[in-house]
């Protein structure tokens, strides 16, 4: 029911169907009541609260699917060589309890969600799971980190930020420009510090934009005691399953190196079970997946790591603005 509502909703934002009216009325409803919330913030009336260390917030404008955790992985990662010590905030998306939590190696999504536990693997930063931003960052600092990270939250005020990543999908961008329901949009689009868009080819570094493209890896499988090329699938009946924002993103990688998959799409944070898996070919599924589907037992199931390939003067930009803020 869900992925058919989604797929629904994506041929109005993306697919060039008008919304319908019903759409119209709620969006406006709700673009107003976030244009208010913003401005209870603005005028003091909704506190927020200022850290001690430098705060980045990565996030995007769109409802999913712009590679944000690739991003995030790889502005850790790039942080993390120039001597920052990260923590990262996330609120854990799709996780089945409520209480904070921190992220460690033995760690399920389902304690902690499919992505805070990606990025902890990849990564090793300290990560802390909470519906609430400053707390979970205030966790971090008696940590003895000197960099927070918030994943996803260009749209949770109550965390100041010293600096605003935006990410884009280059092929779908904003859609047709509406706000949720009639659109994609979270909220209005605004300048932020620095805007990463998926798939372009081209940096415009006077303006603070930058390509972001991501890099597909030889397949593994979910233990990661096996790999193979993923040119060893493309004589071989195969199925691809992704429950992400925009899977054919993933699919369409997979046909461009040449496999001819089965197409399996699943809502995001999809929570997967034995029955979502066919048993008569291999599977291919992404990293957010493989997380989640580890204790599953499956026999011929592999991941695909993907990386985000970036201009290094980006990263540096970000850490001349922090060293800049932070004393």
């Amino acid at each position: 029911m869900r992925a058919k509502l989604e797929a629904a909703l994506n041929r109005r934002w993306y697919g060039g169907i008008k919304p319908g009216i019903l759409l119209v009325v709620l969006a406006s409803i709700y673009g107003a009541l976030i244009d208010l919330r913003r401005y209870l913030y603005r005028r003091g009336i909704f506190k927020s609260t200022k850290m001690n260390i430098p705060v980045i917030v990565v996030g995007n404008f769109t409802v999913g699917g712009t590679g944000k955790t690739p991003f995030t992985i790889a502005l850790i990662q790039a942080m993390q060589s120039r001597g920052w010590k990260t923590g990262v905030v996330s609120r854990g998306y799709g996780r089945k309890i409520s209480d904070p939590v921190s992220v460690h190696r033995d760690s399920f999504a389902k304690d902690c969600g499919d992505e805070p536990l990606l990025i902890f693997q990849r990564t090793q930063s300290a990560i802390r799971v909470d519906a609430d931003r400053v707390r979970a960052a205030e966790y971090l600092l008696q940590q003895g980190c000197n960099l927070i990270i918030a994943d996803d939250g260009l749209q949770h005020l109550r965390l100041q930020r010293d600096l605003e990543i935006e990410l884009l999908d280059d092929e779908r961008k904003y859609g047709n420009s509406m706000i949720i329901p009639a659109g994609p949009l979270r909220e209005k689009p605004r300048s932020c510090d620095f805007k990463v868009s998926n798939g372009a080819l081209e940096d415009d570094i006077d303006t603070h934009h930058y390509g972001m493209q991501l890099i597909y890896a030889n397949a593994e499988t979910l233990d990661a005691g096996a790999y193979r090329d993923l040119s060893e699938f493309a004589d071989d009946k195969v199925y691809a399953i992704a429950g992400i924002g925009h899977p054919e993103r993933f699919f369409n990688a997979l046909k461009a190196r040449g496999l001819n998959i089965n197409p399996l799409a699943f809502p995001d944070h999809h929570d997967y079970s034995l029955a979502d898996f066919p048993a008569d070919a291999p599977v291919l599924m992404t990293e957010k997946d493989a997380v989640k589907c580890r204790q599953l037992g499956l026999k011929d199931a592999w991941c695909v790591p993907v990386s985000a390939a970036l201009n290094e003067k980006l990263f540096d930009a970000i850490d001349s603005r922090l060293k800049a803020l932070s004393p």
